[in-house]
């Protein structure tokens, strides 16, 4: 099956921020009132939980975004995933998203709310299917994005992967 057949199959569309191809898939009925949450952090009342299929395919990546929310990724085929994940404190950690768990992949990955993310295919050949649960539920105003030079500042020990996955 190539990377073509399932975006045809699954419906697939380019995604509008990212970067790579998804669908959501998934819209949960119950919402959590903003008010739940002490610190303001949404506009608006969230549903409980959303999810999408997400692939990447080499010339592809998803560009380095926080989110409000955590993120739950799961590897259903293809190649395996690097993700870099930056920390507040300045750390940061790369994680494998993948299948070859001896090789320290994992086809489960939680990505924590206020964690800076991006992705890529770990070899620049096939594509990787993702899905991704996210709760309380992804709204395109919880997504932001920071500048290549600032994020480069804040975390000068990923300057090589940061330029990777951000724009311009």
């Amino acid at each position: 099956m190539t990377a073509e057949d399932v975006k045809r199959i699954l419906g697939l569309q380019p995604h509008p921020r990212e970067g790579g191809w998804f669908v959501r898939t998934y819209e949960a009925d119950e919402f959590v009132p903003a008010e739940n949450f002490a610190d303001g952090r949404y506009d608006g009342a969230r549903r409980t939980s959303t999810a999408i299929y997400y692939l990447l395919e080499p010339d592809t990546f998803s560009e380095m975004h926080l989110l409000q929310s955590d993120e739950m990724f799961h590897h259903y085929m293809g190649g395996a995933v690097e993700m870099l994940q930056l920390f507040e404190d300045g750390s940061s950690e790369v994680v494998l998203i993948g299948t070859d768990l001896e090789a320290g992949q994992r086809p489960q990955v939680v990505v924590k709310r206020g964690v800076w993310q991006g992705s890529r295919l770990l070899k620049a050949e096939g594509f990787a299917l993702l899905g991704c649960t996210v709760s309380p539920g992804f709204e395109f105003v919880d997504y932001s994005t920071m500048g290549r030079e600032e994020m480069v500042a804040r975390w000068p020990g990923e300057a090589q992967r940061i330029g990777a996955l951000t724009r311009g």
